[in-house]
């Protein structure tokens, strides 16, 4: 067994606090999971009243990478990343005059690698982020006053900016988040953010965006046009089949995967599944009669889904494009990719850390999500480049 996976499954059972029977198996009703491969990752956290998923999941990519590389476990500051992500964001926003793009709390991983090669990192003691005295953070209310605020010298009235509206707005993130240390101390040694990404070393070229859609050519960089992507990041696309090759040989190998996901589907659950049962046939899967499966509402109809395995549908490429296309697929939510397990039935899923807390999950935080969802419903993975297949790196003229 290879060094990185050793020290990611220590750090597994170590971090997250299971026994090691515990991380092999878990059953709840009607689901029973058996861990083929996992990655080290770092505890779940609880983004909260924050839609700032694209950090806690990039972030905790970035972690498990530090696990991976230094076989250290750290605690890095997410909201360092969203202050200088938002005040990046109104700059391009105000320079569109609030037209062609939007100001909101979402964000991509790539803004994440971003700030980490521009920016830098800093650990979470070194900028918590919550100074409004709840214990998790809370952005409804400085969502609301960005936006106003924006809104208002966007709106048409002001002909001309005065050069000190950004310090305006950043003073806005200070306050309810602190300023963004220029300097810190950690295990006795002074870093700037930079020069504590150099100590990591950690940086933007080794790592690369993954998607697969039909409208632009296989094998070429193209910007995914969803919101959230304001940056533009470059993805690299590849066919369905190749994508999930990527995601199980990044597994197997020892790395983790930060993912872009849509998880407004009927089989991704508040307590820890991720499925794609055919809904169109609910009631012959659940062996439910017909009539009665039609008078379910749609949380019942999910539960009836969802409550242990079920046959799901068969996912194309054209199911992709469609999806993506019609809007069903959007780009709602980020997770980290850190294992693969099979349930009862030999039936393999992967295995998600999500923010949403250890309290909303049956799993303690993590999901189990079927193949079928990956493929079907993945907007894009962030992975570092020596994960990818050999081929397919050579395909892609990734050096």
């Amino acid at each position: 067994m290879k060094k990185a996976l050793l020290i990611g499954l220590l750090s597994l059972v170590g971090i997250i606090g299971l026994k090691a029977e515990e991380a092999k198996n878990d059953t709840i009703d009607g689901w029973q999971f058996t861990t083929i491969d996992s990655v080290g990752i770092t505890p779940v956290k609880d983004q909260n009243r924050s839609g700032t998923c694209w950090s806690y999941s990039t972030i905790g990519f970035l972690e498990s990478e530090i696990l991976r590389k230094k076989g250290i476990e750290m605690d890095l500051s997410e909201m360092f990343v969203v202050s200088h992500t938002m005040m990046d964001r109104a700059v391009y926003f105000v320079r569109q005059y609030g037209e062609g793009s939007q100001y909101a709390p979402g964000g991509s991983a790539y803004d994440v690698i971003y700030c980490m090669e521009h920016y830098g990192l800093v650990p979470q003691e070194a900028m918590p982020g919550i100074l409004y005295g709840d214990t998790l953070p809370n952005h409804t209310e400085v969502d609301a006053i960005c936006k106003g605020f924006l809104n208002g010298i966007t709106g048409g009235k002001v002909k001309k900016l005065t050069p000190v509206w950004r310090d305006a707005f950043q003073s806005i993130w200070d306050t309810y988040l602190g300023k963004c240390p220029e300097e810190f101390t950690y295990q006795g040694k002074t870093y700037t953010p930079r020069s504590f990404v150099q100590w990591l070393d950690m940086k933007e070229s080794d790592y690369v965006s993954i998607t697969s859609y039909t409208h632009h050519p296989f094998y070429e960089r193209f910007a995914l046009e969803v919101p959230d992507n304001w940056r533009m990041d470059q993805m690299y696309n590849v066919p369905m089949e190749d994508m999930m090759r990527i995601i199980d040989n990044a597994i197997k190998n020892g790395y983790t995967l930060a993912w872009g996901a849509d998880v407004s589907e009927t089989g991704f659950t508040r307590k820890g599944i991720g499925v794609m049962p055919d809904a169109d046939h609910g009631a012959d899967l659940t062996g439910s009669d017909a009539a009665k499966w039609l008078g379910l509402s749609a949380d019942d109809k999910r539960k009836e889904l969802t409550k242990r395995p079920l046959p799901e549908m068969e996912i194309t490429q054209e199911m992709r494009q469609k999806a993506y296309d019609n809007w069903e697929t959007t780009d709602d939510h980020g997770m980290q990719i850190f294992g693969i397990a099979k349930d009862q039935n030999g039936k393999e899923y992967y295995m998600v850390k999500n923010s949403w807390g250890t309290a909303r999950s049956d799993y303690k935080g993590i999901w189990y999500v079927s193949r079928a969802f990956m493929a079907y419903k993945t907007n894009d993975v962030l992975v570092h480049k020596d994960a990818l297949p050999k081929d397919i790196r050579k395909k892609l003229g990734i050096k």
